[in-house]
This record gives structure tokens, sequence and C-alpha cells, in this order.
């Protein structure tokens, strides 16, 4: 049981807790942004036929008092001519009868539903996400197809997502589809290749092509009933396994075939009375740097989300840029690497022995990302930073059991590798909004371009202009600034979602929940290690 040593009425601590409120404030907007549900006219016209709302249908669906994650909410929020934060789905992780179940909700009073390119992405993670956790998807449909501006940007990988509908069912992970409108073009593939597929009726339109097209491609006349109806897909085409009466109704079909669906036997479920965190998770604004540039003692955050605040550490006196340690988190066990700094060779062989134990015991593992990379320099090239930095990697790479990675801070260059980045695909990835990700630093990028470009005026036998270096160098730390931003990361996908830091710990409860429902086995070998 660690012991804090953080006083939480000392100036140092309010202030840094006053930039953090400030930065939650900007998330709290982003966030009210994604949200969005469309111009009030087009919700107006939804309700004027009777329609709910894709968050509404969402919470219907859901149990009661679920806990619901939701996923990517923040996607394409910076993409210039898409359709803002989140697109035109929304996404996560609820309760339905019970059972944990990925959850899709198509938007169709914001753009028609239409998918964009971010929109896309965004169905295409968590379709990853279903697949490596065994989520049964369920997906609230009201569609108009892709976004004909965007098709260029997204025919190509539009099929993956049809693709994975399919390997899921073929791993015994179905997909329920529920149709309260148009599902037209490629969009009909959805319903088409679920394992259920139920049609509201009067309402459901599903068609490859719709009456505008069919008259222009084959002169043929019909109407949308007749070529796409739920009628007509549940008593002639078969497209419709259930035709529901209205939108309750769809609801509770979903609902009813949810639990004839064998999820399996969890790996694990916690019993008895969980023990909170015997320091107060509001500390965590105070505790971690709104800076990512200015250090501190990472145990501080730890003993703030883990169960009675008890951390069992492993080498604690060894390379102590990396702290590693099991602990428990809403009951589940976890074995945690945390950054304490830049990661020497003695860091990077101690967390890469402490990967193989957590897979020798089936253990997850917890990332808690906050470094500027490997060390460099000569003396640590001799001593072999690249050798012990791959070995790390290595293990990363070829560890098998779940993963969770949360950015708190700093993200750079090749550390971001061996904490578990995106690119090591996770099995989830979220941020603090102070967190930056980057090759490195913004004023080390700033200056790495500054000695290349006065190395390129020496050169050449002119003088370097000190005037214009100094304009291009803070327009590049500016720029740079911005890109390594949590706003723009989220909007990139390179995360699942920004948190509040004051939710840590049950944002990590519910991603543990998921990942401890299916079997966890640890990597029975490791590729060669250069020693």
């Amino acid at each position: 049981m660690l012991t804090s040593h953080i006083n939480p009425q000392s100036p140092s601590f309010l202030a840094n807790k006053a930039e953090m409120e400030k930065l939650l404030q900007e998330f709290e907007k982003q966030m009210e942004e994604s949200r969005f549900q469309g111009k009030e006219k087009h919700i107006e016209r939804a309700r004027e036929r009777g329609k709910m709302l894709a968050r509404e249908r969402l919470e219907l669906l859901l149990d009661r008092d679920s806990p619901f994650l939701e996923l990517l909410p923040l996607a394409g929020m910076r993409t210039k001519g898409g359709f803002g934060a989140g697109g035109t789905n929304v996404s996560g992780i609820g309760l339905v009868q019970g059972k944990l179940c990925l959850i899709n909700s198509n938007i169709g009073t914001r753009k028609g539903g239409s998918i964009d390119q971010a929109t896309l992405l965004k169905s295409l993670r968590v379709g990853d996400i279903a697949r490596e956790n065994r989520l049964p998807v369920i997906n609230l449909v009201e569609s108009g197809g892709a976004n004909l501006p965007d098709q260029a940007k997204i025919f190509n990988y539009g099929g993956e997502s049809f693709r994975e509908i399919s390997r899921r069912s073929k791993l015994g992970i179905p997909t329920i589809s529920v149709v309260f409108g148009n599902a037209t073009a490629g969009g009909a593939y959805v319903p088409g290749m679920s394992d259920f597929a139920i049609f509201q009726k009067k309402a459901a339109r599903v068609f490859l092509a719709g009456p505008p097209l069919v008259k222009m491609a084959t002169n043929e006349v019909a109407t949308d009933e007749e070529l796409g109806g739920a009628e007509m897909h549940s008593r002639i085409s078969g497209v419709s396994d259930y035709l529901a009466e209205d939108e309750y109704d769809a609801i509770r079909i979903a609902r009813d075939l949810i639990q004839w669906i064998d999820v399996g036997k969890a790996h694990f479920v916690p019993q008895g009375k969980l023990e909170a965190p015997r320091y107060d998770p509001e500390e965590i604004l105070g505790v971690v740097p709104h800076d990512p540039k200015v250090p501190f003692d990472v145990r501080e955050l730890i003993i703030r989300i883990t169960d009675g605040s008890e951390f069992s550490e492993f080498k604690a006196e060894y390379g102590s840029t990396l702290v590693t340690g099991w602990s428990h988190i809403h009951g589940y066990s976890v074995g945690i690497l945390a950054n304490n700094g830049v990661i020497f060779s003695e860091a990077a062989n101690k967390g890469a022995q402490f990967i193989q134990l957590c897979n020798k015991n089936n253990i997850p593992l917890l990332f808690l990302q906050n470094t500027t990379g490997f060390m460099v320099g000569r003396q640590y090239e001799e001593g072999g930073i690249i050798k012990h930095g791959a070995k790390l990697i290595n293990a990363v790479s070829n560890s098998e059991v779940p993963a969770i990675t949360l950015m708190i801070g700093s993200s750079y260059g090749a550390g971001n590798y061996g904490m578990n980045g995106r690119s090591f695909q996770p099995r989830f990835l979220l941020s603090y909004p102070n967190a930056k990700i980057g090759v490195m630093g913004s004023e080390q990028l700033a200056g790495v371009m500054e000695i290349i470009q006065r190395a390129s005026a020496a050169s050449q036998g002119r003088a370097y202009d000190e005037k214009q270096g100094d304009f291009l160098r803070q327009m590049l730390i500016k720029e740079a600034e911005d890109k390594a931003s949590a706003w723009h990361s989220s909007s990139e996908l390179w995360d699942d979602g920004i948190i509040d830091p004051r939710e840590t710990r049950n944002y990590l409860g519910f991603c543990l929940a998921v990942v401890y429902a299916q079997e966890i086995r640890g990597a029975e070998a490791f590729g060669v290690w250069r020693m």
C-alpha cells in the first residue's frame, strides 16, 4: 500500500488543477458538439414521422442503468469537409440482457445518416474492437449510404466493414441489424450480411438502387415499398428475418434475440465488495501535470485508481524510469507499466521481463504512457539502447494477453511503440486532454530543423537569415504543438476517446470487464532478442 506525498493545498497543486480544469472545459465543449444529432428542422421532421433519435434508440436498447462506453466520439472533429465530431454514428459498449454488446446507432437526422470518411474509419475501428473482444454487434440502421462527394476516399475501404461482418459470423460473433429507415446501395449489405435482420414496417427501405436509379438503369418504374419495403423483404425476398410493427417492437425483438445468443462464460467476474482507492480521484487533476514537460511520480496516479490504493511493485529499485507492478482495478487483476520519464536500457529490460511474467500468468496489461522516448547520446548508443529498446518492443509485439493503453502525458518517438501505442493494437487506447503525441517534442523538432537549415546555409557559403529563421521556428513549434494535441489525435482516430482524468478508474474498470469476459491466455513464446 503506497503513501501519497502530494499536498492538495499547495500552490503548485492548485495551479495545475486550475489549468487541467481549463482543458476539461474545452473537452466538454467538444463532447457537446459530438452529441449534435442534426439541425432542428431535421429533428422536427423526424418527430413528425414518429421517429426516435439515434441516442434515444440506443438508450431504449440498453438495460436500465447500464453503463455505456462511448467509442471515438471525437473522430473527424477536425476533418475539413467532414460531418463533424463523431460523424454520423454513435458507437459504444453497453449491457443488453446483461450481456456486453457493441452498438452502432446511425444518426439519421444528421446528413441523412450518410457516411463520410471519418464515420467509415470509426466503424472499421469499432469492428476491430468487436472481433478482438468477441462482442455481439447490434446495428441500429438509418443511413443514406456513402456520402457521394467522399466516394473516392471511402469506396475502396468500405468493403472491409462487410468482410468483417462475415468474418465475425464465422467466429461465432453475431451481428443484429435493426433497420428503421433507409439502408441504400452498399448500406443494404449491412443488414444483408448480418446474422439477424429486423425491419420496421412501413419505414425500412433496403435496396441496392432506389426508384430514380432503377428508372435510369432499366426503365422500370417502381415505388420505394416495391423495391425495398419491410413487408416485401419479410414476405417475398427473405432479406428480413423479423417484421416489426414500430421502433419499440423492433428494439424489443433485438433484446429478445440477445438472450438466445451464446457469448461464452466470462474468464473472471469479481466477487464481493470492492475497495475504493484511499486517495480521492478528484486529486488527479492536481497530480497529473497539464504540461507534459513537467515531471511527476506516476505512482501518485496509480494509487488514485487502484483498489485500496494497493500496488505490488516489481523491481522497484531497478530501471526507475519505468514503474511496473500488479494491482486490481474494480476487482480485476492487471499488470501496470507506467513511465516515470525517459526510457533507459534498464527500464526497457525491466519492462520486457514484466510483460513476459504477465503472459506466463495470463494477466492483462495496462500501459500508462508519459515519455519522451528512449534515451539518446553516445554513451547510451554504446550501451546498446537500440537492442534493449528492441526487447521491449518485441515483448509488446508478441504479447498475447489483452492490453489497454492510457495516454497521460507525452508519447514521443519509439517510446510510443515500446509503450503499446496505436500501431501495436491495444484492445483500448484512451487519452487525457493534456496528452501529446508525435515523433518528438515541438521545440526539439524546431531545433533540429534549425540546425539543418544553418548547416545548409554554411555549405552554400551564405549567411543564415536569423529573422526568417526565428519566424519559421515559431511557426513550426505552433504547428507541431497543434498536431501533437489530444484533440488532433482523437480527430484522426489515434485513440478510442479522450476521458476526464477523474473518471479513469471507471473507464479502466469497464475496459477490463470487457477483456475479462473472454478467455485470457498469454504468449507461449517471443521473438529473437538481441542479447
